[in-house]
């Protein structure tokens, strides 16, 4: 589970930015809290507002690239037994705040997590050529710290980390010990925050949902469940009937496809959704299926987003969203947003940047669950949460929004353009 997320000098965020997601004492929506221990209760639901080019999805893209950036460096020893650790080329991009005529090109992020009973903290400064800081926790004791190319280690991991001292100016430590380090000790010091992002971090751009409405069926996510289990399909039937786009099931049927590498025809197996048939008095007399391609683009998208959400709130799951409404009724993004807010969801976590302004009110959300975006003249953003503000708990969320009240929303001078327009046709 996501404590916090910390970024500096990326994009549009000049100075640090802070995803809090711990949360506060306010009594409304109690079931909309995870009670991780007595002293640590976290938020289910962050939903992130803010105007066009304001910097929302910059937040996104520095929780993406922090997690490649980190995982780019490590390297599977048993797969590439003859790649030189120290040199291993990084093909990620860095992207410091430009807006400045002094451009500091280090970069800095940092992030806290509960998982497997541990609180881990981890974090480094960078630039494109070389690593400046790097910082880890468990349980707020020092597992190292390193500032160049000097290592330091708290008590409790000398004797494991020790042999371990020589690192490339470009590399993380991380990734040393993940290269080299022998399984009893990545077992104490690395196999938990591997674990959290492989199997929990889950970050999705808009863009890898942009796409043509006749070819999205392609690139659309399937679930090996969908296909496999019928409790899993059973569960995304179930959700894809409640929203009314006129399917009435799924079915597993086998298609004849060409195979490329062989030139041969092979069998695979397909989903298609089921729709009724019906007779001029609106009886239904039969059943038909249809290919995914046949469906809407927004049947697709929450088809695609319904099979994470419910493997995500069974497993325990950070699900990190640009732009969820995207092609999505109010009302679908709402069921998706439910879904996560429910007393059923123990352990999961949805993060979404959105202009659904149907949403912010206060029979959705906490006001420690509404952040904002904005950016100033300078081009520099800043985060900031609802609860930040002095906001009454009945206040009317979107329409003190929409008046300006809270920031986050854009500024248009339309005197500037109609004077524009009025001095072009002179």
């Amino acid at each position: 589970m996501l404590i916090m997320f910390k970024a500096k000098n990326y994009t549009s965020f000049k100075d640090e930015v802070i995803l809090d997601l711990r949360a506060t004492s306010y009594k409304q929506h109690p079931n909309h809290v995870l009670d991780v221990s007595e002293n640590l209760k976290l938020l289910k639901t962050a939903a992130i507002y803010g105007a066009n080019a304001s910097g929302k999805s910059n937040l996104v893209s520095a929780m993406f690239f922090f997690e490649q950036y980190i995982f780019e460096q490590f390297i599977n020893k048993q797969e590439n037994e003859n790649i030189d650790f120290a040199e291993k080329k990084l093909k990620i991009k860095m992207e410091p705040f430009l807006l400045t005529d002094q451009v500091n090109d280090a970069s800095e992020f940092d992030i806290i997590f509960f998982h497997n009973g541990k609180q881990i903290q981890y974090g480094f400064e960078c630039s494109a050529k070389e690593v400046l800081n790097e910082w880890y926790f468990i349980d707020d004791k020092k597992v190292f710290e390193r500032e160049k190319g000097t290592v330091s280690f708290g008590k409790n991991y000398t004797k494991i980390l020790k042999p371990y001292t020589k690192v490339p100016s470009e590399r993380l430590y991380l990734s040393v010990l993940e290269y080299f380090l022998e399984d009893e000790g990545k077992e104490r010091v690395l196999n938990d925050f591997i674990d959290f992002f492989t199997n929990e971090y889950n970050v999705y751009l808009e863009i890898l949902f942009e796409s043509s409405v006749k070819k999205v069926a392609g690139a659309i996510h399937i679930n090996k469940k969908l296909v496999t289990s019928k409790e899993f399909r059973s569960k995304v039937e179930n959700y894809l009937c409640k929203i009314d786009v006129g399917i009435c099931g799924l079915d597993v049927q086998i298609k004849t496809i060409m195979d490329e590498d062989s030139g041969k025809e092979k069998k695979k197996k397909v989903i298609k959704t089921i729709h009724n048939v019906f007779n001029a008095d609106g009886d239904i007399v039969g059943q038909r299926s249809f290919d995914l391609l046949q469906e809407s683009t927004g049947t697709l998208r929450f088809l695609s987003y319904i099979q994470n959400v419910i493997e995500m709130t069974e497993q325990g799951c950070v699900f990190i969203v640009d732009e969820i409404s995207a092609r999505l009724h109010p009302l679908l993004t709402k069921l998706i947003v439910d879904i996560f807010q429910s007393s059923q969801n123990k352990k999961a976590q949805l993060i979404f940047t959105t202009h659904d302004i149907s949403l912010m009110n206060k029979e959705q959300f906490r006001r420690d669950e509404i952040f904002f975006v904005e950016k100033n003249e300078k081009g520099e953003s800043t985060l900031h949460a609802l609860s930040d503000l002095n906001v009454r708990e009945d206040a009317t969320f979107n329409k003190s929004y929409l008046q300006g009240k809270y920031g986050g929303i854009p500024v248009f001078h339309f005197e500037n353009i109609i004077s524009g327009a009025e001095h072009g046709k002179n």
